[in-house]
């Protein structure tokens, strides 16, 4: 015989269950509507104009793929935009990585104001990207700025040069920038270095290992999780760089700053080709999903997983 309150308290756990459910998307409803107008409802839109003519004033005209073939066949600027954001890209991320993990491994001792100097150092990545820090960089690297200042106050230059203006040190400035820029990444690393078992470096040092062998054994291998964590984030923002290049080169000169961002904004909101610019935007959002996916699938041969018993 079926017993009766077994498929009552059956019934009180689904009904239960489902108001559980029912809450949690309630909760999150807010998120979910506003994920959905504001980002995928914009991305489909995208895409749309992506294969038509549209200058935003008249009425999309449907072209098929025609605009990707003019971005991959004649549109020179395209490929001078993507081989600029390669050089960024492959450049700036590596140095800024190396440079948070260093400072990270100093302020990872309780030391007297460490807390101040890790605050201190945090603060280029909150005002890094602004305006306001572009245009006192552009100023600090023009041809009267103070680094040709203090040069000629040591004796090594002889005469003023714009560093942002040099075709052969502008895109330079800008990876210097976000070089300085580490902060975020460097707070990531030092949470990831506390979560380092202390005890790991004890055995190390009694087995006879020096600081060097303790750093490649121990911990770059635990500190793999936080690397991938980092690179991937990096490497997005970094394609997706236009502040820098917008306010303190505008591309120039000659087109060796001219980041992808930036050549798809000229291209949707000073010549009004929102249409190709819409392409152009699919085409970077592919390539940002192509190095992540790249990253992600790499991250088998040098991410260090405890699980794994690696």
């Amino acid at each position: 015989m079926v017993n009766i309150q077994t498929v009552k308290d059956k019934r009180k756990g689904i009904n239960k269950s489902g108001y559980n459910n029912l809450a949690g998307y309630a909760f999150i409803s807010p998120w979910l509507i506003g994920f959905i107008i504001f980002t995928v409802f914009p991305m489909l839109l995208a895409l749309y104009f992506s294969f038509t003519e549209y200058d935003v004033l008249s009425t999309p005209k449907w072209i098929g793929l025609e605009n990707y073939r003019n971005m991959f066949t004649s549109d020179d600027r395209f490929r001078t935009a993507l081989s600029v954001t390669f050089q960024y890209v492959f450049t700036a991320i590596p140095l800024r990585l190396i440079f948070a993990l260093f400072i990270a491994m100093l302020f990872v001792k309780n030391r007297k104001l460490v807390p101040l100097y890790r605050t201190i150092y945090y603060l280029p990545s909150i005002i890094g990207g602004s305006v306001a820090v572009a245009v006192m960089w552009r100023q600090l690297f023009g041809a009267d700025g103070a680094l040709n200042g203090v040069l000629s106050a040591l004796g090594l230059l002889d005469k003023q040069i714009s560093w942002i203006g040099n075709p052969d040190t502008s895109l330079w400035t800008l990876i210097l920038l976000a070089v300085w820029q580490f902060g975020s990444p460097m707070l990531i690393f030092l949470a990831g270095l506390k979560q380092i078992p202390s005890s790991y470096y004890e055995s190390a040092s009694i087995d006879g290992a020096n600081g060097i062998q303790q750093f490649v054994k121990i911990t770059l291998p635990m500190l793999t999780p936080i690397i991938l964590f980092n690179l991937v984030m990096q490497v997005i923002s970094g394609f997706m760089a236009f502040t820098e290049s917008y306010i303190i080169t505008q591309g120039g000169p000659f087109d060796r700053t001219l980041f992808y961002a930036l050549y798809l904004f000229q291209q949707g909101f000073q010549f009004y080709n929102m249409g190709y610019a819409c392409a152009l935007a699919w085409v970077l959002l592919l390539i940002m999903g192509v190095f992540t996916a790249i990253i992600f699938k790499t991250s088998n041969y040098w991410v260090y997983s405890e699980s794994k018993g690696e």
